[in-house]
């Protein structure tokens, strides 16, 4: 028998971004909104300058813009690419097409280097597309978490390579940085980009760049094609003591990121990435005790979206719409060619443990009323057996 419609609203949501915020976050949203130029407001800008370094795991300057992620991979391209030299790009899924397209916009000569949705990012066929080139590459640009498929690339292999050809390496870690480790310093990584609405606990509208000194002395060498997202225009107020903004700060999110850096930083950077990796762990279990496969290759480190392939038999664009209409759990489906084959359950930033078991009895639900054969309580029970043979129950940091 179909059940009946979420009639309560009572929403759940488990997508890679935005996601769910603390209570304190959004709470500190709603007070009266602060004149950039006042001294509170530069004490709080201050503050968040000078502990986002620390999740990026740099002694960079990490560049605030007022945009999404996107607008943080723009502005690695306005930096780095020169129109008609080469630019490298290696990507496994939609948002890794994503650099190919801006280095397009850019002018570049971009060698786009695809590999199949679900696949990682090889750094052999890397090593080989940049010796194919046939003169010097400026930057190659790739991504640590592709959302769209779940897949995390080994980023410090890659960066390696990338190194080996005299090159800079662009890092979409958007969805990771926060969840999966990418220390930038100890592996060396030139450009690290990241935005504010998906580990970081906030909403969108905030977009960094942790820039080494040698990028941002190659950006130097290219004056020009760029004015909002210019680093060294950004880099120059923010290392004013106090530090200044060249434009106008989104005031009201750089509140919400300091609450959100406090709890991050109360749980501990280590103890968030063993929450992910907990939380990944149950998910996949739960995934197979439904009877799915999981999409891409069996990985660890794979613990931001966690993605199963639908089966055949059932229509399965109706799962992520069933879920949401009728049970009140929003996830999210397949992109592009993916779209009805995949279901992507997110774990990134402000989930525990029944948030996970949530998602799960929803999938089963919704696969049942399509006709997919799967015990009830099966997907839950076995996320469960994961949090008890681990010993603790992960919760989310308290908002």
């Amino acid at each position: 028998m179909a059940q009946a419609p979420n009639i309560f609203g009572k929403q759940y949501m488990l997508t890679a971004g935005p996601t769910p915020l603390p209570p304190r976050v959004s709470q500190v949203m709603a007070e009266p909104i602060l004149y950039h130029r006042a001294p509170t407001f530069v004490e709080i800008y201050a503050r968040v300058l000078d502990r986002l370094p620390l999740v990026f795991q740099t002694r960079n300057e990490v560049l605030c813009f007022a945009a999404t992620g996107t607008g943080a991979m723009e502005s690695a391209v306005a930096n780095l690419v020169v129109a008609g030299d080469p630019a490298v790009v290696a990507s496994c899924g939609k948002f890794g097409q994503r650099w190919a397209e801006l280095c397009d916009a850019y002018g570049a000569e971009t060698v786009h280097l695809e590999f199949e949705w679900g696949e990682k990012v090889d750094p052999a066929r890397l090593d080989e597309a940049l010796a194919g080139v046939g003169r010097p590459v400026r930057a190659v640009f790739t991504t640590q978490s592709e959302t769209s498929t779940g897949v995390v690339n080994d980023i410090r292999a890659l960066n390696e390579v990338t190194k080996a050809h005299g090159s800079v390496l662009g890092v979409d870690a958007v969805s990771g940085l926060g969840a999966v480790n990418l220390p930038q310093d100890e592996w060396g990584v030139d450009v690290v980009v990241a935005g504010s609405q998906k580990s970081l606990m906030c909403p969108p509208g905030l977009a960094f760049a942790s820039v080494s000194d040698r990028a941002m002395a190659l950006a130097a060498e290219n004056p020009g094609r760029r004015y909002y997202l210019d680093w060294g225009r950004t880099a120059q107020g923010q290392k004013q003591d106090p530090p200044d903004s060249a434009f106008t700060p989104a005031v009201t999110l750089f509140r919400a990121l300091d609450v959100a850096l406090d709890l991050l930083f109360e749980e501990g950077l280590e103890a968030a990435f063993a929450r992910h990796a907990l939380l990944a762990r149950a998910a996949r279990a739960g995934i197979e005790a439904l009877g799915l496969e999981r999409f891409g290759p069996d990985d660890e480190n794979a613990n931001v979206v966690t993605v199963a392939r639908l089966p055949d038999e059932i229509d399965g664009a109706q799962v992520p719409k069933l879920m949401r209409d009728r049970y009140g759990v929003t996830i999210a489906g397949g992109q592009g060619h993916l779209k009805g084959k995949i279901a992507r359950i997110a774990h990134c930033g402000y989930y525990g443990a029944f948030d996970i078991v949530i998602a799960l009895s929803a999938l089963e639900m919704a696969l049942r009323d399509l006709g997919h054969d799967a015990e009830p309580g099966s997907g839950a029970g076995a996320a469960q057996r994961v949090f008890a043979e681990a010993g603790e129950i992960p919760a989310p940091v308290s908002g």
